[in-house]
């Protein structure tokens, strides 16, 4: 008898836990082939997504693809990750998450996704992608959500604007 992998519930269950706490999910994956993302943003053959609800928009965390729809450069493409592919999803806001041993099956099916997961800490990983350096990309997906920062009050004191008649 066949098991169902556990991945994708592990998956969906950080994604619900960074959600309830108010985090950003990040979701790294290795690329390899003809996989539906943006090959712009591919940077030493992974890319990291933010799945956020904020986001993306129809997201599906299923039990063989993640898939959503969301905006890179103001333009909206619909984004196909097999489960195999995922390198690890975590919390920016505090690298909490989980990471595995990417799995390519041969022919696309679904046999090579089911083992090979492993618990390990994502400190590096998450301050790597954090605090990346001008030249590397954002992780992508980001345009949809909100400023992490409020913006400043302008200066109390007069108005710098004059009435013009």
């Amino acid at each position: 008898m066949n098991s169902a992998p556990i991945k994708p519930y592990l998956m969906r269950a950080i994604h619900e836990w960074c959600s309830d706490h108010g985090h950003t999910p990040y979701l790294v994956a290795a690329v390899k082939g003809k996989m539906q993302v943006p090959m712009e943003f591919v940077k030493n053959g992974e890319i990291v997504l933010n799945i956020s609800y904020n986001a993306t928009r129809n997201l599906q965390l299923g039990d063989d693809y993640v898939r959503f729809s969301a905006r890179f450069g103001g333009v909206s493409r619909d984004i196909i990750v097999p489960i195999g592919a995922v390198v690890s999803l975590f919390s920016r806001e505090t690298g909490e998450g989980m990471a595995w041993e990417p799995e390519f099956a041969e022919g696309g099916g679904s046999e090579g996704e089911r083992g090979g997961l492993r618990a390990v800490s994502l400190e590096p990983v998450a301050s790597e992608v954090v605090d990346a350096p001008e030249s590397a990309p954002e992780p992508v997906a980001a345009q949809a959500e909100p400023e992490d920062e409020p913006p400043v009050p302008p200066a109390a004191g007069r108005s710098h604007l004059r009435v013009i008649k």
